[in-house]
Parts: structure tokens; C-alpha cells; sequence
């Protein structure tokens, strides 16, 4: 009998130390660990850095560390406390899908607080290609074989799983151009010696918006509010398309779950404010500010499905 009484007595007492612990924080400046300079990820972790370290009462400092796994191991290895965050996109749980050695796992090693933001891919293709929808374009891919090439970023990046999805989804033999970069497949795409390339919204629009380049669909799993023009490549021709780029907050794993709830409390309502979520929208960028529950269950789900398009495609990023 007395065992079980024990059990629930620590139960509790650790359940008031953690009310307490959060009660005290934050007690020093916070730290967010993000990526390089000027990227999509520093953007947005300046953004909420700005929006609230007034709310806190503390100073947030950014941390830019290139490269997924080394700002990934920093956070981790971090104390679990609420001081130490990391903002990043798909490629902290991507990583690990694709590479041999990643020093961490994104499910037990983080604690999600927030899917903070939601930015379009964009299929495009040069005014020259012959194509105007996807149907059309997956026609052609279908009546020329290895004819077609698509230009993409590094293995493990949305644009180019996206392309690796699209070619496993249609069936389609379509032959990879590797670049650095997304900007670099843009520009040949510009100049017509590519003829497809998955971007990132906000890297496009203008080339788009211009008339320079062919805007066929959208990535996103449901209409995107920043391009209600264009279809999804779900509706466009293949169902059940989705590579979506999403960017959220984590804490490391043990972090309180008060200290949790009020960092998601204060980061959702800097999203929700209007010239927030309208200047993110100029970015082609849609706010969202989940609960602790939506993010963990996307990662989840992410993890779980494009881990079997990783696996059956056989990419690899050594």
C-alpha cells in the first residue's frame, strides 16, 4: 500500500517544483540558436526574439550557427530550463533522415513549443517549356523520358525532396540537376537551361509576379492564402502531394512544461498580431502559432512520411 502512495507523493511534489520553476522564469537573457544570417530561420527568430522579450522581461539574443546538426547538438546539450531555444525549418528533423551520423533525434532529444510559420513551394518552369499546368507537364515528362531536367538544392532540402516526391508520386523520369542553392535552379530555370524547379515562394515571386516565370502549383497540402491563383499539386494532378516548408520553436527535452506553455503563449500571440502576420504574408509566408500537441503530431507525421520517401528514393547526404 505504501508503495503506490509514494509514487504519487513524488509525482506531485515534482509536478510543484516544476510550477515553480516556471513561476521563476525567465531569470537571465534567452538564447535562440538558428541559422545563418539573412536565411528564412534568422528572419523569423528575430522576429519573435523582438515580440517577446518585453512580454518576458528579458533580453533574446541570437545565436546563428550554420548548419542544422551543429545548432541542433548546442540546444540539446543545453540546460533544460527555457533559456536556450532553437528556430529552425525542415531540415532539423530532415537531417537525420538522410545522414548516417546526426548527433541528435528530434523526437526525444526536443521539446516542440510552436509550428510558427508555413511557406510555400511553388512549381516553375520557363516561359519557353510547353506546359501550363501539371497535368500537362507531367504528360510531357511521361512522353519524353530523361528529357526533362529539374534543378535542386542539396539532398534533405525541401525543394529538392519535393521534386523526389513529385517523381515518385507520377512516375515520371526526370533527371536531377544538383545546385548550392535554390537561387542558383532559379536562374536556370530564368535562362530556360533547366526546365522545372520546386522554389520556395518568396524566391520566386517576383519572377512570377513579373510574368518571367511559369507559376504552375503550390506545394502546400491545402490552398496557399499568399497564392489563392494557383492550384496544389494535389488538386493539379497528384493526389496526396504534400512538401510543405514549416519552421518551428523548440526547448530541449525535460524543459518544464510550464516554462513550455509560456514561451508557446508568448510566441503565438506575437504570430497572431495583424502587422505580423501581414508582414509575413508580404513574405509569402503564413503565420500560424500552433499548440504544443499540432506541432509534435506534424513532426511526427512529418518524420514518418518522408522518411519513407527518403528511404525508398535511397537519398543520402554523406
Amino acid at each position: 500500500m505504501g508503495h503506490p502512495i509514494r509514487l504519487i507523493l513524488i509525482s506531485i511534489l515534482a509536478l510543484m517544483a516544476g510550477m515553480a520553476f516556471g513561476q521563476n522564469f525567465p531569470n537571465r537573457p534567452l538564447r535562440i540558436v538558428t541559422s545563418e544570417i539573412g536565411g528564412s530561420s534568422d528572419l523569423m527568430a528575430r522576429l519573435i526574439a523582438n515580440g517577446i522579450s518585453g512580454p518576458l522581461g528579458q533580453q533574446v539574443v541570437i545565436d546563428n550557427r550554420p548548419g542544422g546538426s551543429v545548432a541542433a547538438e548546442a540546444v540539446m546539450k543545453s540546460s533544460p530550463d527555457g533559456h536556450t531555444l532553437i528556430y529552425y525549418g525542415n531540415s532539423l528533423w530532415i537531417l537525420p533522415l538522410v545522414r548516417k551520423s546526426v548527433p541528435y533525434d528530434i523526437v526525444n532529444d526536443f521539446a516542440p513549443i510552436t509550428l510558427t510559420v508555413i511557406a510555400p513551394t511553388i512549381l516553375v518552369v520557363p516561359l519557353s517549356l510547353p506546359a501550363s499546368s501539371v497535368r500537362e507537364l507531367i504528360a510531357l515528362a511521361r512522353a519524353k523520358p530523361g528529357g526533362l531536367n529539374y534543378g535542386a538544392a542539396a539532398p534533405g532540402t525541401t525543394t529538392y525532396l519535393a521534386a523526389e516526391l513529385f517523381k515518385a508520386m507520377t512516375g515520371v523520369d526526370i533527371v536531377r540537376v544538383t545546385y548550392k542553392g535554390n537561387t542558383s535552379a532559379i536562374n536556370d530555370v530564368l535562362a530556360g537551361n533547366i526546365q522545372m524547379t520546386f522554389a520556395p515562394a518568396g524566391a520566386v515571386a517576383q519572377h512570377v509576379k513579373s510574368g518571367r516565370l511559369k507559376a504552375l502549383a503550390v506545394t502546400n497540402a491545402l490552398p496557399s492564402p499568399t497564392y489563392p491563383e494557383l492550384p496544389t499539386v494535389a488538386a493539379a494532378g497528384v493526389p496526396g502531394f504534400e512538401a510543405e516548408s514549416i519552421y518551428g520553436m523548440w526547448a530541449p527535452s525535460r524543459t518544464p512544461t510550464a516554462i513550455v506553455s509560456r514561451l508557446n503563449q508568448e510566441i503565438a500571440k506575437v504570430l497572431h498580431q495583424p502587422d505580423t502576420r501581414s508582414r509575413l504574408f508580404g513574405l509569402s509566408m503564413e503565420a500560424v502559432g500552433s499548440t504544443q500537441e499540432v506541432f509534435a503530431e506534424k513532426i511526427r507525421g512529418e518524420v514518418v512520411r518522408m522518411g519513407k520517401l527518403i528511404r525508398d528514393a535511397g537519398i543520402r547526404d554523406e
